[in-house]
């Protein structure tokens, strides 16, 4: 059952596609401090969860501290990172009374769970209106033995509209590093891979291969033939995936800007000129992805690359990400002055410090300018941008996601952002930023990835090896172990870190074995991955979800549950030999090592596994199977007789699950 209640009005989000009815009664949960701006609290008990908000720091529980959704370019977060690239703004009170709440609105929201008084969640938004959505059970599912979680979790999807489904190669290993300057770069990666006979499917081209960094361009010095070069990969099973970024350079000649600013199509400052921030190219403008037309020119211009024979992009930098604006640039060096032929003692030096620094993403730079916010009932208002910035990142993969439609009617093309939103979902995957090679990162994953399905973004996976830093052999080896089941398998680092490709390293065999697991489990990720996105079923999710009634599973931050049939429990500890494993329910024991699996049948309760460097293990559920293909054939693993398989030619965007295959052992 869902509820809708209306706080002031809200503006700028595209996340809901049922209409529900508001009520006419009052909230019925906790009290309010003032309904305008929204501050809300309620009282947890002890032993309640809270599942949820998506992209977001912390445990899969989310109890004991301070959210704050407001779009960041983060990089490097840490624990105390209350903003991350995404706002997902949807949480599940899981207890004694188990319901879900989703705050409908683009602006800044915060979400207070145990922070500043333990046992009181209190969520409250700055100065605009939102849409709250009370979701609850219907007892059906209690009745029939269901969790009231998935059945929830079932309802919000549905009101959200279905996710995104990418085509099937997509579900392959993808290589990317910011640093792959030229085709000659791209090419000896693939032959590199080739040498090793490693598995790859795309690789990712950063904005080395841009000129100038302008959006929707190709340097004919560095890559002179792009279309030859695509088909060239295609012809080994590869597919180049290149980045697009939200700034678009200021540059006469330039036609992307020199048409954005004869139609009226980029953001502006109060006084109706066109607003500026430097971003990579430089001083650039910012598409006013709220408008209608705006969206539709931007994202036509993606067949620039379509037309080159590219069929997968990752659009960044657009939460949107600033170096610095006019206005805060010129702050700085007025007060970089004040400091010059000073002796700086130890108050005045850090001051002096953090100085050149502070123009990145301000908040002051997001209340310089403006959007014409186009609502899909045609009304429109002019709204600073603040208000209205979570929509914005969201709105970009919209534009893409719709174009590549119209260009690509009948092939689905691999779309996946940095920044997002409720909504965003339904266009294309994400990845969660730049991360660093640091094992919490990895553990970090585990415990986003549930939240994210929770939101509806099913395709996702953060940068395996880490982005920032120097990654090591180990700490690749144990998140490619868990790469292997995210259906976003992307490696990715930055241009002043070591290179992080698998054949870098010394242990290739082990290497080879984790890339063929990936590939021998593809049948059941892209089966299961497309049964949740059309059903509204989560595809990786936590314990609780289907063994509600068990304490211990229930307070599990470290295992997950992946489809109708696995579970999950990577190793995320340096030097660890294995790790200790919780089995709600008899499961089957799969160990994958050099190639080839393994099995043992295990009754329900806690183990200690022992996992090598070049081994990965995971478990299937009691009475189900798992299809894995291996050396062209497909067996089916578990203690199940028979599997439903959904295949398909892996581009077609009309997905029948009526189509299912039956497998039997």
């Amino acid at each position: 059952m869902i509820r809708k209640f209306i706080f002031g009005k809200r503006t700028g989000t595209f996340s809901v596609t049922e209409k529900v009815q508001e009520e006419s009664e009052e909230f019925p949960f906790g009290t309010f401090k003032s309904k305008w701006p929204f501050d809300w609290s309620m009282e947890l008990a002890d032993d309640d969860i809270v599942f949820g908000l998506g992209e977001s720091m912390r445990g899969i529980n989310k109890r004991g501290f301070l959210y704050k959704s407001f779009c960041t370019d983060c990089p490097g977060q840490t624990e105390s990172t209350a903003s991350m690239y995404g706002a997902h703004n949807f949480i599940i009170v899981f207890g004694k009374k188990t319901f879900a709440l989703f705050f409908d609105t683009a602006s800044e929201i915060t979400f207070d769970i145990d922070y500043t008084e333990y046992g009181i969640l209190n969520v409250k938004t700055k100065d605009t209106g939102l849409d709250l959505y009370l979701i609850e059970s219907d007892g059906k599912s209690a009745a029939s033995g269901e969790s009231e979680l998935n059945d929830i979790s079932l309802q919000f999807r549905k009101l959200i509209g279905q996710s995104y489904i990418p085509p099937k190669w997509a579900f392959g290993y993808q290589q990317s590093r910011w640093g792959y300057k030229t085709e000659e770069d791209v090419r000896a990666v693939v032959a590199n891979f080739k040498k090793e006979n490693l598995p790859i499917s795309a690789i990712c081209l950063d904005i080395d291969y841009m000129e100038e960094y302008e959006d929707f361009t190709v340097d004919k010095n560095k890559f002179p033939n792009l279309k030859k070069l695509s088909d060239d990969m295609k012809k080994e099973g590869i597919h180049l995936v290149p980045i697009i970024d939200a700034g678009v350079k200021i540059k006469e000649g330039y036609s992307v800007y020199e048409e954005g600013v004869k139609n009226d199509f980029f953001c502006k400052r109060a006084d109706g000129s066109f607003y500026t921030a430097g971003v990579w190219p430089g001083r650039s403008h910012f598409t006013d992805f709220f408008k209608k037309d705006a969206r539709s020119w931007f994202g036509k211009k993606y067949k620039v690359l379509t037309d080159l024979g590219i069929d997968g992009f990752w659009n960044d930098m657009n939460e949107p990400a600033m170096f610095y604006s006019d206005e805060s640039l010129a702050e700085v060096f007025e007060t970089l002055e004040k400091y010059k032929g000073k002796n700086l003692d130890i108050q005045t030096f850090f001051e002096f410090t953090p100085l050149s620094g502070s123009t990145f993403n301000r908040r002051s730079d997001y209340e310089r300018f403006y959007n014409q916010v186009e609502e899909d009932d045609g009304t429109t208002s002019l709204v600073r941008h603040d208000k209205v910035h979570n929509s914005y990142g969201g709105l970009m993969t919209r534009a893409a996601g719709e174009a590549l439609k119209e260009l690509s009617p009948d092939r689905r093309v691999l779309l996946y952002s940095r920044a997002s939103c409720i909504g965003a979902h339904r266009y294309g995957g994400i990845w969660t930023g730049d991360n660093a090679s640091v094992w919490a990162h990895l553990l970090q994953e585990i415990k986003m990835l549930p939240g994210l399905n929770m939101a509806g973004f099913l395709y996702s996976g953060a940068d395996i090896g880490g982005f920032g830093d120097n990654t090591t052999e180990d700490l690749l080896l144990r998140w490619l172990a868990l790469g292997c089941f995210t259906p976003l398998m992307r490696n990715h680092c930055a241009w002043n870190g070591r290179n992080q490709e698998p054949y870098v390293f010394g242990k290739k065999e082990a290497f080879k074995s984790l890339l063929d697991l990936r590939y021998a489990l593809i049948p059941y990720l892209y089966s299961e991955f497309v049964k949740a996105a059309v059903t509204g079923n989560c595809y990786l999710r936590p314990l609780a979800f289907d063994f509600s009634n068990d304490r211990k599973a229930c307070a599990c931050e470290d295992q997950l549950l992946l489809g109708e049939g696995i579970m999950i429990a990577p190793v995320y500890t340096q030097n660890a030999i294995g790790r200790y494993v919780y089995l709600p329910e008899d499961m089957t024991q799969v160990t994958w090592a050099k190639g080839d699996a393994s099995y043992k049948e295990l009754k329900a309760g806690d183990y200690f596994v022992d996992i090598p460097l070049d081994t990965v293990v995971f478990f299937v559920r009691k009475e189900k199977a798992v299809p894995l293909s291996i050396q062209g054939k497909l067996a089916l693993v578990g203690s199940g007789a028979s599997y439903s398989l959904y295949d398909d030619n892996g581009y077609t965007r009309n997905i029948d699950l009526d189509s299912l295959q039956k497998i039997t052992k």
